[in-house]
């Protein structure tokens, strides 16, 4: 597996290659994102581990340039903790955010959740389309439509959508919704699921109607058909 580690402070990026290489990893370092997304145009890469405030180009920056080329999993370190700056990052397709100053040991538990949750997301679905009103749900081909408009989520979004859909009309508590689609790398922070969900359901329009929230414990997606 390739890493590429993107950090303008030489000695995150020591102790995150140490601590990567001991696992196994082949790491690659660029200390800004202008040579990161230089890299990402030559290279191909697992995954990116990439920290936010940078000379030349920040990371958010970076990460949408990549994105518009390749399909690349990124975990963002910042010493910014705010929620603003986490949902910013999701939105614009990140699977990991990750606050300075962190533990190694923590942030390769989370490149492997990542990572694994990255490589199931790819794994082949049975070619199967839904359709609940005007809401079209192709679990296949990862695209979802609202009355007849594809409609552009997050990575996050896809899958707590599909998880809920396809445990359609069952009760699902946040913890088990953190199992299931949020995986190591949220910690416990259900509240990161509340946000997921305001996400989600943003983006369904008139069809939000469908998730439900289930009070003191979580949610699920009900439907009349």
């Amino acid at each position: 597996m390739k890493l590429l580690v993107v950090d303008d402070e030489v000695n995150i990026r020591r102790v995150v290659r140490e601590y990567a290489e001991f696992e196994e990893y082949e790491v690659t370092e660029a200390e800004n994102g202008m040579e990161a997304v230089s890299l990402c145009r030559d290279n191909d890469y697992d995954l990116i581990i990439m920290d936010v405030m940078m000379p030349r180009l920040d990371g958010f920056s970076a990460c949408k340039e990549i994105k518009k080329k390749k399909d690349i999993p990124v975990i963002m370190l910042s010493a910014r903790g705010e929620e603003y700056d986490k949902l910013f990052g999701f939105e614009i397709g990140i699977d990991d955010y990750v606050v300075k100053p962190f533990s190694p040991k923590e942030l390769m538990a989370r490149v492997r959740a990542v990572l694994n949750r990255h490589k199931s997301s790819g794994m082949a679905i049975t070619s199967q389309k839904l359709q609940f009103e005007g809401l079209e749900i192709d679990l296949a081909g990862r695209e979802v439509y609202v009355d007849g408009q594809r409609v552009q989520m997050t990575p996050k979004e896809y899958d707590l959508l599909f998880f809920l859909v396809k445990n359609k009309g069952l009760a699902l508590s946040r913890d088990k919704l953190l199992e299931e689609v949020g995986g190591y790398d949220f910690f416990g922070d259900d509240r990161t699921v509340d946000t997921h969900i305001k996400m989600l359901r943003g983006s369904l329009g008139p069809y939000r109607k469908f998730v439900v929230t289930l009070r003191g414990m979580g949610y699920k997606f009900e439907t009349e058909n």
